[in-house]
């Protein structure tokens, strides 16, 4: 007995399990003659599908098929997966590290550091600020903010930034300029989070104002965008904006049955094909607390189709007319989240304290609006990738693109591409949060 005559609880109990029967992962290049195959067979946990689902994706694989059981407390899954080519994985590091990450060990803090997992650090530690911005968008926006930071002298080190439906969320990694490090002076802090602040406020209502919030612990930075707009309830709208919109939303196509002698509720999604469309889907049904039990993937080109068995974490499947819809919704917004309909614009050019608030100025300048925004630092060069539409929400004229080259083609390299279909629609809050961490390196797409 342990002292006060409670029973004794062994604290390694909970994981014996898994120590009798660890993980084991096999990356097969022979069974199948297009592509690879990735079988993981484990002991049942909770969230363990989409620990494996984000360990693929954060490699930028592309899952053409998958097979997924996790029935009676063991969890058995089989992804054939390409990369972005449609080749097979061949590198021998690569499947080391799928073998090393998703194995008995899983993944150690180096290995964190040298792979491409895109964390948001949550705690007071490392070289990094980490900062949340959430609120409703405009036109212009993020030219705004990276203005006032800019202004500051702090210098952006990554950055990822979603718009849907009019809000925007986005998670920025800053350091300080004069020392390359976190933001430690909290006097700065506080007249930074006032200047984001009053630049959300001018879209939000005075009793709605953003607020700051600290908070512990590590979430996967696509995870955490998807939790910050699911939170502000962008898929509870009404209406599009655009053709383009009701074109991509009439190729959207998601249906839940009632599976009654297995007490499953039967989630079917058909859309256009795109990368980490199964990670998005997992990572919505996760966070609305529901477990997958068993899930079919299929790729016919252009488009896919999944099928996901599902329970609620209580052990319901889905039982109303109104949480049908609400999981519809979610799941629909989740999927819109990341594509984005228009152009594609890459530039690169060397670091420095004031790039970005450049860059988007110019944009602006031009008529454009970001869509959505990925901002990445190696060394010493700066890759910001922007999509992007005119303010009204539609494609943009090449006449602009060529005004672009000219003003910033002196100083950085400029990529354009047509960007994938997309969608958005109308209005939300406005919330601010601050969180501090460390920047694990991320991966070039």
């Amino acid at each position: 007995m342990a002292p006060g005559g409670l029973p004794y609880f062994d604290p390694e109990y909970e994981s014996l399990s898994i120590r009798i029967n660890p993980p084991r992962v096999n990356v097969d290049n022979d069974s199948c003659g297009e592509c690879t195959l990735v079988k993981v067979d484990s002991v049942n946990k909770p969230g363990i599908l989409l620990e494996v689902v984000q360990i693929l994706a954060d490699l930028d694989l592309i899952i053409t098929k998958a097979y997924i059981s996790s029935d009676g407390g063991w969890f058995m899954d089989v992804f054939h997966v390409t990369d972005q080519q449609g080749n097979k994985i061949t590198d021998n590091l690569t499947i080391e590290y799928i073998e090393k990450a998703l194995g008995p060990k899983g993944r150690t803090a180096d290995e964190s550091k040298t792979w491409p997992a895109k964390r948001v650090g949550i705690h007071s530690m490392g070289d990094y600020t980490a900062i949340e911005l959430v609120g409703r968008d405009r036109p212009g926006l993020l030219s705004e903010i990276s203005a006032v930071i800019a202004n500051l002298k702090f210098n952006f080190s990554a950055a990822e930034v979603w718009t849907h439906n009019m809000k925007i969320a986005c998670v920025v990694y800053l350091n300080d300029d004069s020392a390359s490090h976190a933001m430690n002076d909290p006097t700065r802090l506080s007249v930074m989070e006032e200047q984001l602040k009053n630049i959300l406020r001018v879209c939000g209502d005075d009793d709605k104002m953003g607020h700051t919030n600290f908070s512990m612990g590590l979430t996967h930075i696509d995870r955490r965008l998807h939790q910050m707009l699911f939170a502000e309830m962008d898929y509870d709208v009404k209406g599009l904006t655009n053709e383009a919109d009701c074109v991509a939303f009439l190729e959207l196509k998601i249906s839940i049955d009632r599976c009654l002698e297995k007490g499953y509720s039967v989630v079917t999604v058909r859309c256009r094909d795109r990368p980490k469309l199964m990670f998005d889907i997992v990572c919505t049904l996760t966070d609305m607390k529901y477990v997958v039990f068993h899930a079919t993937i299929s790729s016919d080109r252009p488009y896919a189709t999944q099928e996901y068995y599902i329970r609620h974490i209580d052990g319901s499947p889905v039982n109303t007319d109104g949480e049908e819809e609400r999981v519809t919704k979610c799941i629909e917004a989740a999927i819109l989240h990341r594509v984005s309909e228009g152009l594609s614009l890459e530039l690169c050019a060397k670091d420095r304290v004031g790039l970005l608030s450049e860059v988007t100025r110019v944009l602006r300048e031009n008529g454009l609006s970001v869509s959505r925004a990925g901002v990445t630092t190696v060394g010493e060069q700066a890759v910001n990738i922007f999509y992007v539409r005119d303010a009204s929400g539609n494609p943009v004229d090449m006449k602009t693109i060529e005004r672009l080259r000219k003003e910033i083609g002196q100083s950085m390299m400029l990529s354009v591409k047509k960007a994938p279909l997309s969608l958005k629609a109308p209005k939300a809050r406005t919330k601010t949060s601050f969180s501090f961490g460390s920047l694990f390196e991320r991966f070039l797409p």
